[in-house]
């Protein structure tokens, strides 16, 4: 069994806490299904805001899942890179998992498709 990491991207349209809690819960159960991910295989999570979302912790939302509450989380500020996407939750789960690198699927969701192209579903 290998740790991996599993990256994910959403964005918002608004700076409001039901928005943000909305996409950060969307996001996660994305990446869950498509990696097949049960909590008490994730060794943490990373969540990461752009400096534009300041209305809630975007972990509140992960916080409240079943079985998500001794999951440790962190929320940090994405470096303000000017010109970069705005509005956008990334999300890093750290999954101890027997998939390879290879298999682990990322999931970039809303106008966080533009982040990583190659990796994005059709």
């Amino acid at each position: 069994m290998s740790v991996r990491g599993v990256r994910g991207a959403i964005t918002v349209e608004v700076n409001e806490e039901a928005p943000i809690l909305q996409a950060t819960t969307k996001l996660l159960h994305e990446i869950v299904r498509a990696n097949g991910i049960v909590p008490d295989d994730i060794c943490s999570v990373l969540v990461t805001v752009t400096g534009d979302l300041d209305a809630t912790f975007p972990a509140r939302a992960i916080r409240v899942m079943e079985g998500w509450e001794l999951v440790p989380l962190m929320c940090a500020l994405e470096v303000p890179v000017k010109g970069s996407l705005e509005k956008c939750i990334r999300l890093l789960v750290h999954v101890n998992t027997e998939k390879s690198q290879r298999e682990i699927e990322h999931v970039y969701l809303g106008g966080a498709q533009v982040l990583r192209p190659d990796l994005t579903k059709s």
